[in-house]
């Protein structure tokens, strides 16, 4: 058996797990993060004298390859160095994990990318309404989680898991994708992270002409700033908060609107989802926020009993669908024990 020490740096928390040759795990959880840097050696200290064999790392983008993992070089750092401004809020944490791990441990590192399990989108969800010539494509992202769940599902709704099943991760970043045959064929997110749904300071999907207003009042780092730091939740909230579970415990209007707005925002795109595919046989729920959230699950749901959902949601439950509802199941993410198999074979082959 081969140990291998998992990280994944999100744009508000770090993850990793540690798989060791006995087959045992131990998981390291810090959330609520605005500076990786400090969790990062809190890490290493709590690592203490465990030495993984490899060390596999999530990467939010992997700009235009389709690999799922690749073994990290320097060419390859260098690669992934040049595409930081495609996702400014994980990629540099994402970096900083490989040098991190890179000091501390000579072993091979592994770079495993969101945006693999998207690769085979049809062109219909690929494709931009630009022109071609700027190369510039719908990625989608969270595909680690997706691959995950997809891997779930045939033992929890059996020959159902190869309809349409739409799944909603939610948490600090926000996204949906649509599987068909447990293959991604649509979701939410495109050519970076900042789109889609309304997420914690993201806005999700914008007027191309706000932009450019924007674009006239802000130079181009003070808008890269807003774009990824002062928008979502935050701006809806009125500057309270970006997360959801303090905007949920407030009782101010400008909270309560923002919880409002997300909640809408997830069922119109459950709804788009399924208008596009004629319809929807079964919904996930995954994501710090699509996890332990039961109120915006509840919320989230009650306009889309025409499409055949409705809840029995005890808060504990992985099946949370009434007796004659379409399933409807919460499913823990788990990008670690994606990113642990991923690692292994991307060392072995």
């Amino acid at each position: 058996m081969t140990s291998i020490l998992t990280i994944n740096s999100g744009s508000s928390s770090i993850k990793a797990s540690l798989f060791d040759a006995a087959g045992g795990r131990r998981n390291f959880r810090y959330e609520h993060l605005r500076d990786h840097a400090p969790a990062f050696d809190l890490l290493m200290q709590e690592l203490k004298h465990d030495a993984p064999d490899i060390i596999g790392h999530r990467f939010v983008h992997g700009g235009e390859i389709t690999d799922a993992a690749r073994l990290v070089d320097h060419t390859e750092r260098e690669r992934l160095e040049k595409i930081t401004h495609l996702a400014p809020l994980h990629l540099p944490g994402n970096l900083m994990g490989l040098d991190l791990c890179r000091q501390r441990f000579d072993v091979p590192q592994v770079a495993c990318f969101d945006t693999a399990f998207h690769a085979g989108m049809p062109e219909f969800s690929r494709r931009l309404p630009i022109p071609q010539e700027f190369g510039l494509c719908r990625f989608g992202f969270h595909g680690l989680n997706y691959a995950y769940i997809a891997s779930r599902l045939p033992e929890l709704l059996g020959q159902t898991a190869r309809g349409n099943v739409v799944i909603a991760h939610l948490g600090s970043g926000a996204s949906l994708c649509m599987l068909k045959d447990l293959h991604s064929v649509d979701t939410t997110m495109g050519y970076t992270p900042a789109g889609g749904v309304v997420m914690g300071t993201r806005s999700g999907n914008l007027d191309p002409g706000v932009m450019l207003e924007l674009s006239r009042r802000f130079d181009t780092a003070q808008l890269t700033d807003i774009v990824f730091h002062q928008m979502g939740l935050l701006a809806l909230s009125d500057g309270e908060s970006s997360e959801m579970s303090e905007l949920l415990a407030s009782n101010t209007a400008s909270a309560q609107f923002a919880v409002d707005y997300f909640c809408r925002e997830v069922s119109g795109a459950i709804g788009a989802l399924a208008a596009k595919a004629g319809g929807i046989d079964a919904l996930v729920f995954t994501g710090g926020i699509g996890e332990h959230a039961a109120s915006i699950r509840r919320q989230i749901c009650a306009p889309l009993a025409f499409l055949g959902f409705t809840l029995n949601d005890d808060g504990a439950s992985i099946k949370i669908s009434s007796a004659n509802s379409r399933p409807v199941l919460v499913i823990a993410a788990d990008e670690e024990a994606m990113i642990q198999r991923l690692s292994l074979s991307a060392c072995l082959n």
